[in-house]
């Protein structure tokens, strides 16, 4: 804690605001000295979950940084899902942790069915790290399938008009339809163009916004926030 206290500055504790980061914790802490400060420490769990455990915004950060996916259980995912309060926290633990985890996928269909915003914005998010990441089947066989399985559940939750989980929908969408497999690639096509079609305002945006990305090949896993 003191090490994220000296590495604090004004600017980028305004920035958080900037970027539409709610911490009301916040130091401000930028990600390149968070990532300074995580090489120097290494991995180590329990450092990690004293860190979560603090409840600062920074600490949290940290805490994804040094934490051993190896270790990580589901039981800890869930509880740190219960703890997003922000958009950066939740896209910051799914990249930089979740997605390295076993149980990853499980966790983005447990996770899709949730009602509360960041929840729900876990689940995508995690499936668009997934995606980026080339995550295998962890049950073996076509590792299409889970991003296929993906796919429906980006379908079913299209409805949801707020704004946090709409752009995680289309992050997710874009990421299946980025990978370099022909069959994702055209069912993420599918799926996007179904939704760009929708009556409903929701998942039309959400299907306009993956296909001027996913019509662009070199930019198709790209996130806009």
């Amino acid at each position: 804690m003191a090490a994220l206290r000296a590495a604090a500055t004004d600017h980028d504790l305004a920035n958080l605001a900037r970027f539409g980061i709610d911490a009301p914790s916040g130091l401000g802490v930028s990600m390149a000295n968070l990532q300074t400060i995580a090489k120097r420490l290494g991995r180590d769990h329990d450092l990690a979950a004293a860190l979560w455990a603090t409840g600062q915004y920074e600490a949290r950060m940290l805490a994804s940084l040094i934490d051993d996916p190896a270790q990580v259980t589901p039981g800890q995912m869930d509880a740190w899902r219960a703890g997003f309060d922000n958009w950066a926290i939740v896209d910051t633990v799914c990249f930089k942790l979740f997605d390295q985890s076993p149980h990853a996928f499980a966790k983005v269909g447990e996770w899709a069915a949730l009602n509360d915003a960041f929840g729900r914005r876990a689940a995508f998010a995690l499936l668009a790290c997934l995606a980026l990441h080339g995550a295998k089947n962890p049950n073996g066989g076509d590792n299409d399938q889970p991003f296929l399985d993906g796919l429906v559940l980006i379908e079913r939750a299209a409805g949801d008009d707020r704004n946090f989980v709409k752009k995680s929908l289309s992050w997710a969408l874009r990421a299946i339809g980025g990978k370099k497999s022909p069959t994702l690639k055209a069912a993420a096509l599918e799926t996007a163009r179904r939704l760009a079609a929708s009556p409903d305002a929701a998942p039309r945006w959400v299907g306009k916004d993956a296909l001027r990305a996913l019509n662009k090949p070199a930019k198709g896993g790209s996130r806009k926030d």
